[in-house]
């Protein structure tokens, strides 16, 4: 199993709650230039988390690799998600290369446990920073990380 995690683009500091919260046009080229990384990668599906950012990240690398399949929107993935509880979704994709579009601090967090054990050892993850871990299970502890690609 193949994961790639990437953090969403830079987004606006405000807006009437912190899910509104849209991309940059910053934002909007720092994604396109993670996506880069992802060409020729044999994903078979994005899930993102429901908030705006994320949710435009999601398209906008979607759009870049030619992804034909839809973005599947799940509540486990927002910024103060249970980075537990995603290893544990993760088990139902198991056999798939996925993509995660999240947000820090989980996407961090996420990182440090699945490949420590530990959400004390998190990964740091800056804007359109994109992660790629593999293993045969998502197990906390049990995935190595191949590479860390940090947009600037």
């Amino acid at each position: 199993m193949n994961v790639w995690i990437l953090r969403h683009g830079q987004a606006a500091p405000q807006a009437r709650t912190d899910a509104e919260r849209e991309l940059t046009a910053k934002g909007r080229e720092e994604v396109l230039r993670s996506a880069a990384h992802l060409m020729g990668q044999p994903l078979q599906r994005i899930i993102a988390s429901p908030y705006v950012r994320a949710q435009q990240t999601a398209e906008l690398v979607r759009q870049a690799l030619g992804f034909t399949g839809s973005i599947l929107t799940v509540p486990w993935l927002t910024p103060d998600s249970n980075p537990r509880r995603v290893l544990d979704e993760l088990e139902a994709y198991n056999a798939e290369d996925v993509l995660l579009v999240s947000h820090q601090p989980l996407v961090g967090a996420l990182i440090g446990l699945a490949v420590h054990g530990s959400v004390q050892q998190a990964q740091s993850m800056h804007t359109a920073s994109l992660a790629h871990l593999e293993a045969d299970l998502p197990l906390a502890g049990g995935m190595e990380l191949v590479d860390v690609r940090h947009a600037e």
